[in-house]
Order: structure tokens, then C-alpha cells, then sequence
């Protein structure tokens, strides 16, 4: 099969019953992936609240590329799509500074903004399904050599096992967050609901860096 043919439609996408939850929001200059670790140093007493609420709640916040604004000050405006974020690492160096670590969930689309409080943001959000796990299709198994390479250089450190090589999804992330690409191309990436086009928008990108490095 190459790289352009169409999924397997053997064993059919079916949506779960939708789901929606009230979160509060992080807009940031950074796109979070399900399954991905994100780095966070928190400082502003807003998400310090926020970070006390999720941790004593044990529940997630949103993490949204910026679509306008700045990450500090008045709240920025976040794209449509943003992944939820779960705290597996929490360090305080210093007081008024909170270091975490956030592990990508399900991604989310916003549906309606609710009413900022303490210049925090809100928002009702519909969870996307994940189609299940597929393989990567034969067409594009230079993405995974790629990606085999990089995680050898990478370490443990910043791509931890479990490893899932053979997950067109999995794969798409990974290199979706590894790639030097600009930042709203990792946004419509991450906003792609087919992982096989999320894989060959890679493809389509790595081909056409190799042909602009050619003399």
C-alpha cells in the first residue's frame, strides 16, 4: 500500500457518545500532543491557583497554542484545539515557582467560553475520539526509521518508554512534536483527525526539506 491510498475501512471508525468538560485553559506558545511530556514553569498566581486546584482534584487543565496575545498578562485568545493536560511531576523551588512536567490526554475542541474569574480562563470543551490503533502503512515506514533514530539520540530522558513504533497515531505525535516545524503546522497537525494524513503531511514536509537542502 503506498503513502496516498486510503485507510482500511475493514473495521469502522465509530465516535463514542460525546463528552464535554468545564477546564480551565493555558494558552501557550507550545502545541501538546496526546500522550507527550511538556516542561512548564509556572509563575503567575492565576495558574499557581490553577495548578493547587488540579493537583488537590487530581484533574486536568487545557493546554492551547496562543492564537493571539502573550502567555503572561491579559489572557490570550487560544486556537480551537488543545490537548488536556495531566501533572505527573510537581516541583517547587522556590516559593512562588512551580515546575511541572504535563503528560498529554485526549485532545478537546472548545465550544464556549465561560466567564473569566481571577484572569483565568474557562471554556466547555468537547473531547475528539482517537480512531483506533492502526499500523504505520508500509509508504511510510522512513517516518519510523526517523523516528527510531532520533529517539536513540533523544535517550530515555526525553522520550520514555512505552515506545509504539508500530502506531500510526503514536508515530504522528512523536515526530509532530520532535520536527523543527513551525508552530501552527504542529497545530494543524495535532487538529488532524486521520493519523495516515497526519503521516503523510509528514511526509509531504520531510520530502520537501530534503529537495530545498539539494544544491
Amino acid at each position: 500500500m503506498s503513502g496516498n491510498e486510503p485507510p482500511d475501512q475493514s473495521e469502522p471508525f465509530v465516535a463514542s457518545k460525546p463528552v464535554r468538560l468545564a477546564i480551565p485553559l493555558f494558552p501557550l506558545g507550545a502545541v501538546l500532543c496526546p500522550g507527550g511530556l511538556l516542561p512548564l514553569k509556572v509563575f503567575e498566581q492565576r495558574y499557581l491557583d490553577m495548578v493547587a486546584a488540579c493537583l488537590k482534584e487530581q484533574s486536568a487543565f487545557g493546554v492551547c497554542l496562543i492564537a493571539s496575545g502573550g502567555e503572561v498578562g491579559v489572557p490570550a485568545a487560544p486556537q480551537p484545539v488543545g490537548t488536556l493536560a495531566h501533572i505527573v511531576e510537581v516541583d517547587m523551588p522556590q516559593l512562588g515557582i512551580m515546575l511541572l512536567k504535563v503528560r498529554g490526554g485526549r485532545r478537546f475542541r472548545i465550544e464556549r467560553h465561560l466567564p473569566i474569574t481571577a484572569s483565568l480562563q474557562r471554556a466547555t470543551v468537547l473531547l475528539l475520539d482517537e480512531p483506533p490503533a492502526q499500523p504505520v502503512p508500509p509508504g511510510h515506514q522512513g517516518l519510523v526509521l526517523l523516528l527510531r533514530k532520533i529517539a536513540d539520540e533523544l535517550g530515555e530522558q526525553r522520550l520514555p518508554a512505552p515506545h509504539a513504533f508500530d502506531d500510526a497515531s503514536w508515530v504522528g505525535y512523536r515526530l509532530t512534536e520532535i520536527l523543527p516545524l513551525q508552530i501552527l503546522a504542529r497545530q494543524k497537525l495535532l487538529a488532524l483527525q486521520d493519523p495516515l494524513l497526519r503521516l503523510r503531511a509528514l511526509s509531504i514536509w520531510l520530502a520537501q526539506r530534503v529537495a530545498n537542502s539539494e544544491p
